[in-house]
């Protein structure tokens, strides 16, 4: 064995190098490391999702699953992104990291960016911005959760920072995944060249939960 693999014979009797799986598994567990997804959201997947719900998130779900399946097929058009937004606490954040975590597991990076701590890590060290803002810009897929939140309009730095990032990813076909407690309407009402790209790199896969009953911390199953 050497460099992570080793040569054996395949049925036809030619030679082939085979990547040792310890190999593989050191470099899934470098783009966790690298993604920001914190070690108690790696474990969020499709099989551990509550579907005792009501059917609007089972429709998300649907669309989640739908999504991670299609992913390698639309990657690379335009309409190859995913938001759900709506209802707090209506499982948007688990379904988007569950895509996010497979994705990884297939060797695709992934960037988390929380909308609020991702701005403040931002602004702590105003030196590195640039540097930070081509990371987003140009990660294989980047995860925006909690798009909007915490205060009533977002400040004008955030927004010029989150059109850079969005419209270099729409204008390239890099795929987002997206939660926001905003519907598109309020998303496109506070910055309309952001909204309308996400609508439509979203278009396909696009659920907006709304409706009683949807928050199961309220419920006991945080």
């Amino acid at each position: 064995m050497d460099k992570g693999g080793f040569l054996t014979t395949s049925s036809d009797g030619h030679e082939v190098w085979r990547v040792c799986e310890c190999q593989e598994q050191a470099k899934i567990e470098r783009l966790f490391r690298a993604s920001q997804i914190t070690p108690g959201f790696q474990h969020m997947g499709f099989k551990n999702f509550d579907l005792d719900r009501p059917q609007v998130v089972l429709d998300a779900y649907v669309a989640a699953t739908d999504y991670y399946k299609a992913f390698h097929e639309i990657r690379k058009t335009r309409q190859n992104s995913i938001a759900l937004l709506g209802a707090v606490g209506s499982g948007k954040t688990h379904l988007l990291m569950a895509i996010a975590n497979n994705l990884i597991k297939q060797r695709i990076p992934v960037m988390y960016f929380p909308w609020v701590e991702g701005f403040n890590n931002i602004k702590d060290d105003l030196d590195r911005l640039d540097e930070k803002v081509t990371k987003l810009q140009q990660v294989d897929v980047l995860y925006i959760d909690d798009l909007f939140k915490g205060r009533t309009t977002p400040t004008a730095f955030q927004l010029e920072q989150l059109f850079a990032i969005v419209n270099f990813r729409y204008l390239n076909n890099l795929p987002m995944l997206v939660s926001s407690e905003r519907d598109i309407d309020e998303i496109s009402d506070i910055d309309d060249a952001i909204g309308s790209r996400i609508y439509e790199m979203t278009r396909d896969y696009n659920v907006t939960l709304r409706g009683e009953g949807l928050n199961y911390r309220l419920e006991g199953r945080a």
